[in-house]
Order: C-alpha cells, then sequence, then structure tokens
C-alpha cells in the first residue's frame, strides 16, 4: 500500500492512499486508527508533499563500505550517527535550494529512509522489522564545505530544503535487497543494491532502540552509496538548473530540481 500526503485544489493537506491514478483521502492516525474519507481524486488535480515530517530525522553515514572508502575512511564499527533538522524536509519536484552562505559545495545521497510506525524501546532485531510503517526514498543534501569546517554534520545538512523526501511511503516492502539510484540530470551517478548496507535495518531500529525511544513518525536515513558529488573528476556538484532523482527499486522516484536563492 502507498500511503501518500497531498495537497488538494482546494489547499486541504491530508494524506491518501494511492489507488492506481487517484489518490483516496483518508482521516484519522496513519500510525493508528484511519478510514477512507470522501471520494478519491485524480493525481492530477493534487500536489505531492513530503509523505510526513519527521518527529525525528535520525540519519546514519558511511553505511556502505564503497562510500566509506570513496570518502578514504574505513568503514564505522558501528553505526554513525546523526541528525538533520525536521524543517529542512521538502516534497517531491520541489526545488533544492542552494544557500548563499554555501553556493560551492553541496553534494546529493541518495537513501532508503525508513519510517517508524510504533514506540520502539530494546527491541530485538528479529523483531525490529515489526515497528517499521514503511518505506520511501531521501535525498540527504549536504554542503560539503560546511560539513568540513564545522567539524560536525547537523549544520550542513540541515539547511532549508535539504532533506527531500517522497514521493509517498510504501508499506509491503523487504528492505533487504533493493536497487537504489540516484541520477543527475539523467545521468546514472549512484547505484548500488541495500544488501550492500554495513548495518541492515533491522540493526540500525534495534541499535538505537538500546538507548532511545523510536516513536511513530520518525524516519531513519540509511545511509547512501557509492557516487556522491566529491567523488567524481571533476567533482559534480548540484548546481542551479540541475536535476536529481532517486529511485529505490518497490517505491518509486523522488525528484527534485535545484535552484539557487
Amino acid at each position: 500500500m502507498k500511503i501518500s500526503r497531498i495537497r488538494t485544489a482546494k489547499g486541504a493537506i491530508v494524506h491518501a492512499v494511492l489507488e492506481g491514478d487517484k489518490a483516496q483521502p483518508i482521516s484519522g492516525d496513519i500510525f493508528g486508527s484511519w478510514k477512507k474519507d470522501g471520494r478519491p481524486v485524480p493525481m492530477a488535480d493534487v500536489k505531492l508533499l513530503a509523505p510526513l515530517i519527521p518527529v525525528n530525522l535520525l540519519c546514519f553515514g558511511k553505511n556502505y563500505r564503497a562510500h566509506a572508502a570513496e570518502g578514504g575512511e574505513a568503514p564505522p564499527t558501528e553505526p554513525l550517527l546523526f541528525m538533520k533538522s525536521s524543517s529542512c524536509v521538502t516534497d517531491p519536484e520541489s526545488p533544492i535550494v542552494i544557500p548563499r552562505v554555501a553556493p560551492g559545495q553541496v553534494d546529493y545521497e541518495s537513501e532508503l529512509a525508513v519510517v517508524i510506525g510504533k514506540a520502539a524501546r530494546n527491541v530485538d532485531r528479529n523483531d525490529a522489522l515489526s515497528y517499521v510503517f514503511g518505506y520511501t526514498c531521501a535525498n540527504d543534501v549536504s554542503a560539503r564545505d560546511v560539513q568540513g569546517k564545522d567539524g560536525q554534520w547537523s549544520r550542513a545538512k540541515s539547511f532549508d530544503t535539504f532533506g527531500p523526501l517522497g514521493p509517498w511511503i510504501e508499506t509491503e516492502l523487504n528492505p533487504s535487497h533493493l536497487r537504489i539510484q540516484g541520477r543527475l540530470n539523467g545521468k546514472t551517478m549512484q547505484d548500488a543494491s541495500t544488501a550492500d548496507l554495513i548495518f541492515d535495518v533491522a540493526y540500525l531500529i534495534s541499535y538505537l532502540s538500546q538507548g532511545m525511544t523510536l516513536l511513530p513518525g520518525s524516519v531513519l536515513s540509511t545511509g547512501t552509496p557509492a557516487g556522491c558529488a566529491f567523488a567524481h573528476t571533476p567533482p559534480a556538484w548540484l548546481k542551479p538548473g540541475d536535476v536529481f532523482e532517486v529511485e529505490i527499486e518497490g517505491i518509486g522516484v523522488l525528484r527534485n530540481p535545484v535552484v539557487g536563492k
């Protein structure tokens, strides 16, 4: 089942179940009790929004060996956690805005994002996937020059629009062997499988839940494969006029143009 968040022609923002080329609005709590509400709406008549604004946006760095290697570093021996501000989240087809304070080295990162559906605390790895509501695509946009200058990652990855999510949440998916691609202006820059994750989805959920409660609506962004902008010669930094797409097997395509501020 695909759960989307839409803005209707009248300006109402609601969650909806996608049924072919139509969106069936729903009311209630998508993580609890909900029901279909009203008539289906043609997708052509709505604006797709980020499928949720995360309660927490928890991200993992260097979670593919090849990505760690392209940065000249050894793979981490345990998950490398950082956080992005939820204010950076933006919608499918909405622009990634390159900020004036970081105009030169803005990078893309295609990632599988995990949406937590029920509170998870001290979760066993074998039971971890039962806490997942679904999966979506994420682009962990990063200002590499700011990242290097700050010595930590949060500001560089939390600029407004640096967290595209979407296009919807797929609730029926096995995250173990999904092809993940990143395309810049139609050219494939990243192409891997989630089977290459160092720490898989179940491990990440269990790991985090030992020290914090994962709330419904939390999003875990699981890391990016090799092929980031900095690894290309010359570097393929995002610039105004570009279009970047994240495609994950079984979910769909998250597409965002790039503009300057």
